[in-house]
């Protein structure tokens, strides 16, 4: 049983999908239809940046979305299948792509003005993020809690769990940290994403969401942001929640080892993903195609 994943923001750096363009020309229609669906040369930004255009967040997301749904189409027209799908976050738009739920255009729109809704709220109130490491999930939630205007953000997987909230409360956070004796990194984000400071982001976001009407998935849908299956009429109110709601992708993982996952496949740039996979099951089947190279191991599986 094949899972499709697709990473979210963070996965970017430049350079991203330039060799499937050259090489498969579905890769190539695929950035060709993101340039003229969002009017500007969004392939050159992924393909030479500059790094500091590729980060911003009403530009990353779109970009990450691009390069994802090549990768798919690439290893789908080389036999790849999918019996499940999911995604990081932003990642969801194109596993929603890839399940025939949203078509490409329709995802693209949608997160470009995620993009900007979410910078927007981090522009008008500046937040930060934390990746606390070795601690477990309550015990993260406490120090949340008596940091003050911090929340949990993404539960990757036992082990690390990513706070979200203001620059003051990440600072808080931080010093109980190291009070007591863990380890914790701040991370290079341009706001407080899965937090409640987010809920400008959602108010935007809404009439886009509430505009599109989602098609029955083709492939199950198993969403990170409730780790369950879910179907189309439940779809728009996941990607309004998303924003201010933590990404539960371990227990997502966990679910689809339960449904009977034999091996994920990371589709899009990056390995983060597999990484974390496999920090849910260390003998979990793992599989990253993001290049041409990459292609082999669909032959081999």
């Amino acid at each position: 049983m094949n899972v499709l994943m697709f990473p979210g923001q963070g996965a970017q750096a430049v350079g991203m999908g330039r060799e499937l363009h050259d090489a498969f020309p579905v890769a190539r229609r695929t950035f060709e239809e993101a340039d003229d669906v969002l009017g500007y040369a969004l392939s050159e930004v992924c393909f030479a940046g500059p790094a500091d255009r590729l980060t911003q967040t009403d530009v990353c997301q779109p970009a990450l979305v691009a390069v994802s749904v090549a990768a798919w189409r690439v290893a789908a027209e080389h036999g790849l299948t999918g019996d499940l799908v999911m995604g990081h976050s932003l990642g969801e738009y194109s596993a929603l792509v890839a399940a025939g739920a949203i078509g490409f255009d329709a995802a693209l729109r949608l997160v470009a003005e995620r993009g900007a809704a979410m910078q927007a709220a981090a522009d008008a109130r500046p937040g930060a993020m934390a990746a606390v490491l070795g601690a477990g999930d309550d015990e993260v939630a406490e120090l949340c809690a008596r940091a003050r205007d911090v929340w949990p953000a993404n539960f990757n997987c036992h082990g690390q769990v990513v706070v979200s909230g203001t620059v003051d409360g990440i600072d808080r956070l931080l010093r109980l940290v190291a009070e007591a004796g863990g380890r914790a990194t701040r991370l290079q984000v341009a706001g407080a994403f899965h937090s409640p400071l987010m809920a400008p982001a959602a108010d935007r976001l809404a009439p886009a969401l509430a505009a599109w009407e989602p098609s029955a998935p083709e492939v199950p849908f198993l969403s990170t942001t409730t780790a369950e299956r879910e179907g189309p009429e439940r779809m728009r109110a996941i990607l309004l929640d998303q924003l201010t709601a933590p990404v539960r992708f371990g227990a997502a993982v966990s679910r689809a080892l339960d449904l009977g996952a034999t091996r994920f496949v990371e589709l899009g740039p990056g390995r983060v993903l597999s990484g974390l996979v496999k920090r849910v099951r260390r003998d979990a089947v793992t599989v990253q195609i993001g290049a041409p190279g990459d292609l082999g191991v669909l032959v081999e599986g």
